[in-house]
């Protein structure tokens, strides 16, 4: 049983979830059976992205320092099982999605899945600009959320999409700069190991610690939450750009893995704001 929740990859599960209901809760959901099953088909979505990923990848995982314990590699999982477990968890997960949430929330969800299983996991061994793809796939749980309880995506909902995909750059560069020899050795194409030299994942870093900061203040001129919110807001938006123009600016591994812990604590801080400052 522990090697299968591994293959879901749970942190990411349990990101899904909070965003998801963040998307629900934040037009005027309540926590009621909706908002349940909407969670528990994002969850298993989710939890098939990480169980197909880690299939198409065990070779390349095999070869890496940080993945070649996971189930695959390691051999506590076979790939038939995972293929199976994969399938079952999609194939539910969508049609929980769209039974409960409605058609919008399923044609999102569809769309995760195909964009992070059949563009972003293969093109990272091609480009190091399906960085972008997977920042996209990854931004999408709010848009399930809202889609689930109103039926569209208003311009609200693109907000909390922005705000999570521009987050997720820095994101994944600290830590693709902070692994880079184990990417290269897997045959990834990842920003680092095109550039080595890090002039490109400097840029990228500095560019996008910035872009946050005006785009987590776009709640406050949509109406979607208050000046306690945009103030909150803007001192943990600049404190995040500080972190990522220092590392930007000198690449150690302390300032990078600084930047990683402080991108996985600004996410949640800042939508919690949002959920209490909201109008």
């Amino acid at each position: 049983m522990k090697s299968y929740v591994q293959l879901t990859k749970p942190r990411i599960v349990l990101l899904v979830a909070l965003t998801t209901a963040l998307g629900y809760l934040l037009p005027g959901g309540s926590a009621d059976a909706r908002l349940f099953w909407t969670l528990l088909g994002a969850s298993l979505s989710a939890a098939a992205c990480g169980a197909l990923n880690q299939l198409i990848e065990r070779g390349q995982d095999a070869l890496m320092l940080r993945t070649r314990k996971r189930p695959l590699p390691a051999g506590d999982v076979s790939p038939a099982q995972a293929l199976a477990f994969g399938l079952f968890c999609a194939t539910a997960g969508l049609g929980i999605l769209y039974i409960v949430a409605g058609r919008l929330a399923f044609e999102v969800t569809a769309f995760t899945l195909a964009a992070y299983l059949l563009g972003y996991t293969p093109l990272k061994r091609v480009t190091p600009q399906t960085t972008w793809l997977g920042a996209a796939a990854g931004a999408t749980p709010p848009l399930i959320g809202w889609a689930a309880f109103e039926g569209k995506l208003p311009a609200q909902a693109w907000v909390l999409f922005a705000i999570q995909f521009l987050w997720q750059i820095p994101h994944f560069l600290s830590i693709f700069w902070m692994y880079r020899e184990d990417y290269a050795r897997a045959g990834f194409r990842v920003a680092p190991v095109v550039d080595p030299r890090g002039g490109l994942t400097a840029a990228q870093i500095a560019v996008h610690s910035f872009t946050v900061l005006p785009v987590s203040l776009l709640p406050v001129f949509c109406g979607m939450a208050g000046l306690r919110y945009g103030v909150g807001a803007l001192a943990l938006s600049t404190a995040y750009l500080g972190l990522g123009m220092k590392a930007s600016w000198t690449l150690a591994v302390v300032d990078t893995r600084r930047l990683f812990l402080a991108s996985l604590a600004y996410l949640p801080l800042l939508y919690g704001m949002l959920l209490i400052g909201g109008t």
